[in-house]
Order: structure tokens, then C-alpha cells, then sequence
């Protein structure tokens, strides 16, 4: 994610779906339903990436009832739909390293609006490998630090698995190795905290700036057309956003 603290991508995404609920409940629903179908069971407690795709739905505040619609839905016979993961890599205005994560039911017409969008913002699209290498998965939860105090959060944090602990202005960001994921969340939840944003993340290992005003609307542009994408379901990138 971009920027000295990781909340900077997570604050971006979650302005953008404030308003565009309906949206980002297709995507998490989607993550969902492959997980179903992938993972052989409908059952979270025997399919990890299920149970996974469920705490990301929680966190993305999609209620219950949807998400047992969804799993009912996918375990059925009736849905015929077949989604496969694929990811690019690329490089946006300046250099800035991008990773697109999709599901998509046509890698022909997904490859060809990955390329378009790159080449259209200053950037290009790379092989696969080619930026990846400067990121490693992590997950990265936050939570509102509004009227609760740092040390309790960090030591219920860490008692419940967390790998790292940073307090960001207004908010709380907690790491974890992605295997611990879920069952941090779980553990938090139990304890009644609530998250901004859940999601087991691609967290770059470097930063890269832009110094030109230009680069700096392209690369937004970018990032923009790509997460309007339906077939896109995370953008990770390690531009380090100026504080607005």
C-alpha cells in the first residue's frame, strides 16, 4: 500500500466506496462465491479462503444475510458462473510499482482494459513477476482510534495474534501474517471492535514519489479507472501519496 503508513490506500479506498456500497458488495460477493467454488466447501471452518473472503465482507460492512445469500447461492448447482484469479503487474506515472488483483470471467477483454488503462495514464503493463518481487502479502486491519485507548487496542492486538501495531493519527493499524488473518479478526471482533478496512494486503517493501503535478493526476486517473474496473478486485501500488 502507499505511503508511510499503509491507512493512506485503505482512507483512498474507503472514500471512494462510501458511495459506492452496491459496487464493492458485487466484488466482496464475487470473492465469496469463487471461494465456495474453489475451496469445495461452504463450510468457512474447512475452506481458509472462504473464512477469509467472509472477514473482508464484515469489515466491508456487507450484512450477514447477504453473505449467507451468497454462499448459498454458490454452493447450489445453479450458478453457472466461472471466475478465475488472475493478476497483473505494471508500472504506473514515475516509475510507481502496481499490482491489479481480478476475477474475471474473460482474461481476453480483462487483459485488454489492463493494457489500455496503462498505456493511457503514462504507465505500462509488465510481466507477471516484475514488481511483485517489492511487495509481500500481509494482512492489514484499522480501526477508528476515536475515544479508545492505544495501549489497550495494541495489547489486544498482539494477545490475539497480530505481528505489528501503529497508531496513525486517528487511527489504529494492526499487521498480521496473512495465515492469522481471520482469526485475528475474529478474536477483535469478540472483544467488540469494528474495522474501516480489513484485507489481507500486498504491502510494498519501497515507496516511490511523484514530483511532477501532472503524474500525480494521471497516476489517480489510473488508480480511478482501475478500481471502477468490475473485474478488479484490489489495486496495491507503492506510490507514497503527498497528505492532502
Amino acid at each position: 500500500m502507499s505511503g508511510h503508513s499503509k491507512w493512506n490506500n485503505i482512507k483512498r479506498k474507503k472514500e471512494k466506496t462510501d458511495g459506492q456500497k452496491a459496487k464493492i458488495f458485487t466484488k466482496v460477493g464475487r470473492e465469496i462465491a469463487v471461494a465456495v467454488k474453489e475451496g469445495g466447501s461452504a463450510d468457512p471452518n474447512a475452506n481458509s479462503r472462504l473464512k477469509d473472503a467472509i472477514a473482508k465482507a464484515k469489515a466491508n460492512n456487507v450484512p450477514n444475510e447477504n453473505i449467507e445469500r451468497i454462499i448459498k447461492k454458490a454452493a447450489g448447482e445453479g450458478n453457472a458462473d466461472r471466475y478465475e484469479h488472475l493478476n497483473y503487474e505494471g508500472y504506473g506515472p514515475s516509475g510507481v510499482a502496481v499490482i491489479v488483483e481480478t476475477l474475471t470471467d474473460n482474461r481476453n477483454r480483462t487483459a485488454g482494459e489492463m493494457r489500455h488503462y496503462f498505456d493511457k495514464f503514462g504507465g505500462n503493463l509488465g510481466q507477471t513477476g516484475c514488481v511483485s518481487f517489492m511487495f509481500h502479502s500481509r494482512g492489514v486491519l484499522a480501526i477508528d482510534a476515536e475515544g479508545l485507548d492505544e495501549e489497550k487496542v495494541m495489547e489486544d492486538a498482539l494477545m490475539a495474534g497480530a505481528s505489528d501495531f501503529n497508531a496513525d493519527e486517528d487511527v489504529f493499524e494492526i499487521i498480521t501474517e496473512p495465515d492469522d488473518f481471520t482469526a485475528v479478526c475474529e478474536d477483535l471482533e469478540k472483544k467488540g471492535y469494528t474495522f474501516l478496512s480489513a484485507d489481507v494486503a500486498q504491502v510494498p517493501d519501497v515507496y516511490t514519489t511523484i514530483d511532477d503535478p501532472d503524474q500525480v493526476v494521471q497516476m489517480e486517473k489510473l488508480l480511478d479507472m482501475l478500481d471502477d474496473n468490475d473485474d478488479v478486485q484490489n489495486v496495491w501500488h507503492n506510490w507514497e501519496r503527498p497528505e492532502e
